[in-house]
Formats: C-alpha cells, structure tokens, sequence
C-alpha cells in the first residue's frame, strides 16, 4: 500500500495525539509525522520497512508511547534521548546489536520490548531506569546477565531463547524483580545460585529448555523460600 492513504491519519492524529501508521511498507519516517509534534503522543510505525531513524525524532517531545516493531532497524539514534516522557518503547523484531548510551537518560521508561534482534550483551543503558516495569529480551544473543542488577529496578524480565549461561552474582538484589523468564538457555543447574532462590523477590522463575531439568531445582539451597513467595502469589491470585 503506497502513502496516498495516510492523510486521513494525520487528520484523525492531529485530534486525538494517536498515529497508527502500520504497515505501510515505509522505509522513512513522512515529515508529516514531525508536524504533529506539539501532538503526538502515540506513535506506531510497526511492520513497516524503517532501516534508521533521523535526528527528527528528536521533535517527538510529547510522545509516551513509540511502536517501532517489525522494522529493519539496525540501530537507535542519540537523538531518542529528547524523548523525555517515553513510557513505552517496542522495538522487537528489528536488527539491533545495542543500545544507544544516551538510553539511560529516558528515565520515564516502564516497558522497553527488544524481542528478536541482534543484542549479545545484556543492555546495561537499562540498569538505573527507576520507573522501569516490564523488560522484555527475549530471542536474542545474550549470553551473560552482567553484575550491576541490584540498579534493575524492572518487575518482569523476560531473557527467554537466549545463549546465557552465567547469572551475575547480584541479581537477587534487584530490588522489584518478580518474573524472570529464563527459558531455552544454557543454564547449568550451578548457575542457579542460593541467594537468587533464598534472598530475591522472584516468585516465578522460568527455566524450561536448560541443560537440567526443572524439576532438579528443589535441590538448590532456598528452594523452599522460593516456593513460599510462589504460593503466597498464587494466593493473592484469587
């Protein structure tokens, strides 16, 4: 489908402050997205053919909500930084290897989708986000969660069909890290430590996929503690 049909978004955008302008086949951004500026608030340019992103980006003040999936993105410009009031950002299915280092400044970020691109180390532009919710990572290349996670203040992490076989030795200090998803890994029963059963928040750990079998868990010193805070959920559930 060509451009000829968007001006009724626009139209619609310029009352409501949402864009959707999905599968457009787009392989740049139409300057007329950037003369709603002083409006935008939402903005999903997913499915589309996007390989990079222009400093205008940068006009995008009002935005709290950005939907880049299903792109050819290869990389994220310094210029998101203005993006100060971003709550949302999706951008799984692209080709991205990092993140840029100006990513720490979005401190208003809660959920930050990076399913399914090219990422090999864990994003540390994410460590210190205090508004942080949802962490998804899933189908990438990782292969270690790094030291520093007592600053991941996410309460669902998703590292899901990665290659990671070693977890860092403080991630138990995240302080509101309840769901972590671990599955299809390379995790060794060893990898899981104590302290990460015995002394986290963590009520629901995914391991399914490993080199152990999930059920090999209850071996772990702090097992029980684990299933304690596991139950206690379920009970809050219903």
């Amino acid at each position: 489908m060509g451009n000829s049909g968007l001006k009724p978004h626009y139209d619609t955008a310029s009352k409501t402050g949402v864009l959707q302008i999905s599968d457009y086949k787009l392989k740049e951004i139409p300057p007329e997205v950037f003369n709603l500026c002083d409006r935008l608030r939402n903005l999903d340019l997913s499915k589309n053919k996007l390989t990079c992103l222009s400093d205008d980006i940068s006009k995008l003040k009002l935005l709290k909500q950005l939907n880049l999936d299903s792109n050819k993105l290869e990389w994220l410009p310094d210029a998101l930084v203005n993006l100060k009031k971003l709550e949302l950002l999706n951008v799984s299915n692209n080709l991205l290897a990092a993140l840029p280092d100006s990513f720490s400044s979005l401190t208003n970020l809660k959920q930050v989708y990076l399913n399914s691109n090219r990422i090999k180390m864990f994003p540390v532009q994410l460590l210190g986000l205090s508004n942080l919710e949802v962490v998804e990572l899933a189908n990438n290349k990782i292969t270690e969660i790094p030291n520093g996670m007592s600053e991941l203040y996410a309460a669902e992490l998703n590292l899901s069909q990665n290659e990671i076989s070693n977890l860092s030795n403080d991630l138990h200090q995240a302080p509101r890290l309840k769901i972590l998803r671990l599955e299809e890994n390379c995790l060794s029963l060893d990898s899981i430590k104590p302290s990460l059963l015995r002394d986290s928040k963590i009520h629901t750990l995914n391991i399914d996929g490993n080199l152990f079998e999930a059920k090999q868990l209850v071996s772990v010193e702090g097992y029980n503690e684990y299933t304690e805070r596991y139950t206690a959920m379920k009970k809050k559930m219903f």
